[in-house]
């Protein structure tokens, strides 16, 4: 499985919730025992995250994962591009990255 590339918008100071379902040969991937990780950084090779999205399981049957960050994260980034990936890990330790790509961080104006 290779990894899909998804650009997408984050809003400074608002809460980010998104829920993915994997699939595999148009069948949900069942994901008994994976967890899943999220990160975004401000450059591939940067030694600091700039966020740690919640990243879950919430339907492991149904391949159904759920990310999200709170008002309070996405407050403290600062406004710019992004890049992140997704990744699930099963029981066995094997890693596997779903998605990939750049996070548009738009500015808050409302404090």
């Amino acid at each position: 499985m290779s990894a899909g590339i998804y650009n997408f918008t984050l809003n400074q100071g608002a809460t980010f919730t998104r829920q993915l379902t994997v699939k595999e040969n148009n069948s949900p991937l069942n994901l008994t025992g994976h967890t899943a990780a999220m990160q975004l950084r401000s450059t591939y090779d940067s030694a600091t995250v700039a966020l740690s999205m919640t990243a879950a399981v919430i339907n492991a049957t149904q391949g159904i994962l759920s990310i999200s960050a709170t008002a309070t994260a996405t407050a403290a980034l600062e406004e710019g591009i992004y890049v992140y990936d997704l990744e699930i890990t099963t029981s066995a330790g094997v890693v596997t990255r779903l998605l990939q790509g750049q996070v548009t961080v738009s500015p808050e104006v409302t404090r």
